[in-house]
């Protein structure tokens, strides 16, 4: 399954009115983070960045005035996106504007169906919250430390972390994580390290060599496009890590 994890950067907070001013996003295959990414600055058109939008984000007008305007990045963004889920946090905002610039264009609008809200599901896990990005990370023991501002890449990259430890963490990354130590948070907030520790002795295989010689020969007759060689790849780069 392919999911993009992605956030926005806007002028303002109305949809209707405000534009869309940066757009990241972060490919995900099978909750793995492939290292494809997606990132654009857009001019507004006449809009301006309010007051309080350049307080979160930190994106001024004159930065923005060589950018290009939705339009001119309007086929390369779907085209990133297409055929893959929309997940972000407090989806209803980044749809909703996301949307607005595509009606402006006389494009059809983005299902609902294919919108993945990680603020929905976090509120399903945690209901006493709080479950703002910035929370999540304590919780779930990620850095975001270098998150001084708001940036639509960082911000989904860091949500791709967060949004994989709420889909069960290392299990749901086949638990390739490195040994080490993280820190995490209990529910009621306090502080815990957990040691990661490295098994001494690697277990022994239970296939046999006449299984992999059998199992090779299947993968080399799906061809070069088959969905294992990703897995396989994936797989040689986390131990190779």
């Amino acid at each position: 399954m392919r999911e993009i994890v992605f956030d926005t950067e806007t002028t303002g907070l109305d949809n209707k009115q405000d534009r869309v001013i940066e757009i990241g996003g972060v490919e995900l295959f099978n909750h793995f983070p492939t290292g494809r990414t997606f990132h654009v600055y857009i001019h507004p058109g006449d809009r301006q960045v309010h007051p309080d939008a350049l307080a979160v984000h930190g994106i001024t007008d004159e930065f923005l005035k060589d950018k290009p305007p939705f339009s001119a990045i309007v086929d390369e963004f779907l085209a990133f996106f297409e055929g893959a889920k929309w997940v972000a946090h407090n989806a209803n905002f980044d749809m909703g504007f996301i949307n607005a610039e595509l009606e402006r264009l006389g494009k059809p609008p983005i299902s609902g169906d294919v919108v993945v809200d990680t603020l929905a599901l976090a509120r399903r896990k945690n209901p006493m919250g709080p479950n703002s990005l910035d929370a999540l990370c304590r919780r779930y023991g990620i850095d975001n430390s270098h998150r001084t501002k708001h940036g639509a890449l960082l911000d989904s990259e860091i949500l791709a972390e967060v949004y994989i430890e709420m889909l069960g963490g290392r299990q749901a990354t086949f638990g390739l994580e490195q040994s080490g130590s993280r820190e995490q948070r209990t529910a009621n907030g306090e502080d815990i390290k957990v040691e990661i520790a490295a098994r001494p002795k690697p277990l022994a295989s239970r296939l046999t060599v006449e299984e992999q010689e059998r199992h090779q020969a299947l993968v080399k007759r799906l061809g070069s496009k088959a969905v294992w060689n990703q897995y396989l790849e994936l797989f040689t780069v986390s131990r190779k890590q």
